[in-house]
């Protein structure tokens, strides 16, 4: 099936309709003034899939993004994770949520294992230092645990990322641009720890990458001018009429 161009209307009715799902998004604004850098964003998406939202600078995709993650509060519109009203309930929304992006969110003067034992004291996690030696194990760093952050290399960092996003075992994963400055062999293994987590995660990746976005998602999602121009699951999607679609929208081309 084609990938269509979706009215705002019609995704709004799609999303009312859909039944169980992790991440529900409606009419969804944020203003800066008089410039909406996201203007009434609808989507659903069901437990375990993965969208990933395309479109160029200025687009509003981090803007969405922050939003999600109650770094910013909107506008206009609601959000609910696990159907959980982030608006009324920010922090158990929280509590279901992980965030990745190219800021690593670490303090660069603890060690690996301090910083991700304040974020588990911080969730609340049951017995932290377990959590934490566990998760270091998983994302291969465990033999660096008492090393100092700042001494990591960016891949690293970002290994060191993941394990501080999934402490508190979310079940929704926010990525923002996580493979920015990550060189071929980090980004193979952060494609690596990313699968290893997936199962019954849902997650949301902003990412500029069409093919790399193309390549993990189940859900794609494109914006322009802060307004959904188009919403499909990666099944319904004729590439090139997609890649059509998304050079004449974005103004973005695929090499």
């Amino acid at each position: 099936m084609a990938l269509l161009k979706t009215s705002e209307t019609e995704i709004a009715s799609q999303a009312a309709s859909a039944p169980g799902c992790a991440v529900s998004v409606r009419n969804l604004t944020k203003a800066f003034g008089t410039r909406k850098a996201v203007d009434r964003v609808s989507f659903d998406l069901p437990q375990g899939a993965f969208l990933s939202v395309f479109g160029p600078n200025g687009a509003g995709k981090t803007t969405l993004l922050r939003t999600l993650a109650k770094l910013t509060r909107p506008t206009e519109g609601s959000v609910f994770i696990d159907g959980i009203d982030a608006l009324d309930e920010p922090d158990i929304a929280r509590e279901h949520m992980g965030l990745i992006s190219h800021n690593a969110m670490l303090y660069p003067d603890l060690t690996a294992e301090e910083n991700l034992l304040f974020y588990a004291r911080l969730y609340g996690v049951r017995d932290p230092e377990k959590r934490v030696i566990e998760l270091l194990d998983a994302v291969g760093l465990k033999h660096r645990r008492l090393d100092l952050v700042r001494t990591f290399s960016r891949g690293m960092t970002q290994r060191v990322a993941i394990a501080r996003a999934l402490i508190n075992d979310p079940s929704v994963v926010l990525l923002d641009e996580p493979y920015s400055g990550l060189d071929p062999h980090a980004m193979d293994v952060f494609d690596q720890l990313i699968e290893s987590v997936r199962a019954d995660r849902t997650f949301i990746m902003v990412s500029h990458d069409l093919e790399k976005g193309l390549s993990l998602c189940s859900h794609v999602l494109v914006m322009a001018k802060g307004r959904v121009v188009a919403f499909a699951p990666r099944e319904e999607l004729d590439a090139e009429e997609f890649r059509a679609l998304y050079r004449s929208t974005v103004g973005m081309g695929v090499a």
